[in-house]
């Protein structure tokens, strides 16, 4: 009896280990940070688009954007507080679970960070500070003690992103309605301006966030005061952006009026005089559909989502049509990497909202879920 008792426990040991080593099943985990509760709320993405709650994650005051390593091993999530740092967690691929790796200083509070396509060098923008830095990544994924690049640009940097060759940089400016171009050196880990170092956009436009296409022909720049989203073209050889087009993410009948830029953390800015803003035009964040078929960008003053279809020959864009009404101040929103299902998240709610993405892009409202006060920022990770 002991001997086949042993013989029971080993063979539970030995399953065990063999499950440990077995690749991770497919799952989908969704992250939201919720800046005033200081935590990271986990959500399983159920093949229906259904959320399963996980484990809330303390962190810090003001914790709000993310990114994700490439390898998917790694959540990072800026903490706008001081002091200001970057909190690094493992992700449990079965479980979606996060575990505190460590923290690290930043040079100034992100709005935006992001990392290169190998994941050694960590990005960020500030909008308070006026610069960009990138910071350098050890095989552990944590930043290293050496001093991180910072170089100043122009107003409000709001925004870091790397192109899909893992060579072009580009960084829209808020307040002086620029588009920064840089050169990245994967060898090195950084940053030197291209030439010319800046794209203008129109005055008063307000740059917020940009995004690629797949095949890294195109960019979409939304412009914060105005709502619209612009194309550019990517000239793969010099790296530099020039501008196709630009469309309204505001329905015809909108009632908006153009804004202005706010303070750090989205409050008027202390040499702005004071003005009612609740009429402005406050775009937040756009994304792609993995097939680069549909477009969606956010606009919190409205509270709403609009779409538009894409031409992936020219980069045009063509509005679904009306809007979608969505979470109240919806500042970050995701889309699975399916293309099925769009996670929103509202700076002035205390749920998420998912919806499912229709074959014609439209957005068909499924749930909505209870978070954390001051959600800002939503990441979707999947595991095959």
């Amino acid at each position: 009896m002991k001997f086949i008792a042993r013989a029971v426990k080993a063979a539970a040991v030995a399953a065990a280990l063999a499950m440990a080593a077995a690749p991770a099943s497919a799952g989908t985990f969704v992250y939201v940070s919720a800046a005033d509760d200081a935590e990271i709320v986990t959500y399983a993405l159920q093949p229906d688009g259904s959320l399963q709650a996980g484990p809330r994650v303390k962190s810090d005051k003001l914790v709000m954007p993310m990114a994700v390593s490439p390898d998917k091993k790694r959540l990072y999530a800026a903490l706008r507080s001081k002091p200001y740092a970057v909190a690094v967690f493992s992700i449990d691929a079965r479980t979606g679970e996060l575990a505190l790796l460590g923290k690290a200083p930043l040079a100034e509070s992100f709005p935006y960070i992001s990392l290169d396509r190998t994941g050694r060098t960590l990005f960020g923008a500030s909008y308070g500070g006026h610069l960009v830095a990138a910071q350098a990544l050890g095989p552990d994924g944590l930043p290293t003690r050496a001093d991180p690049q910072v170089i100043p640009t122009g107003r409000n940097a709001h925004s870091i992103i790397i192109d899909r060759t893992n060579r072009w940089v580009f960084v829209p400016h808020l307040g002086s309605d620029q588009i920064f171009q840089f050169r990245y050196d994967a060898k090195t880990g950084r940053l030197a301006s291209n030439t010319p170092a800046v794209v203008l956009m129109k005055q008063g436009t307000g740059p917020r966030h940009i995004i690629l296409s797949a095949d890294n022909r195109f960019a979409y720049l939304l412009s914060e005061m105005v709502g619209t989203v612009t194309t550019l073209s990517l000239d793969q050889k010099t790296g530099l952006l020039t501008e196709v087009g630009a469309v309204s993410m505001l329905p015809p009948d909108s009632k908006l009026v153009p804004g202005v830029p706010r303070g750090a953390v989205g409050t008027p800015g202390a040499n702005q005089a004071p003005r009612d803003t609740s009429s402005d035009v406050w775009a937040s964040d756009l994304h792609l559909t993995p097939d680069g078929r549909f477009l969606y960008a956010a606009e919190r003053t409205g509270s709403q989502i609009s779409g538009f279809s894409v031409d992936g020959a020219t980069g045009k864009l063509t509005p679904l049509g009306g809007t979608t009404p969505t979470e109240a101040q919806p500042r970050g929103f995701a889309i699975d990497p399916t293309g099925r299902f769009m996670v929103v998240s509202g700076e002035k709610s205390d749920t998420i909202s998912v919806y499912a993405i229709e074959s014609s892009g439209a957005l068909r409202f499924l749930q909505k879920y209870p978070t954390g006060k001051g959600s800002n920022w939503v990441e979707i990770v999947r595991f095959d």
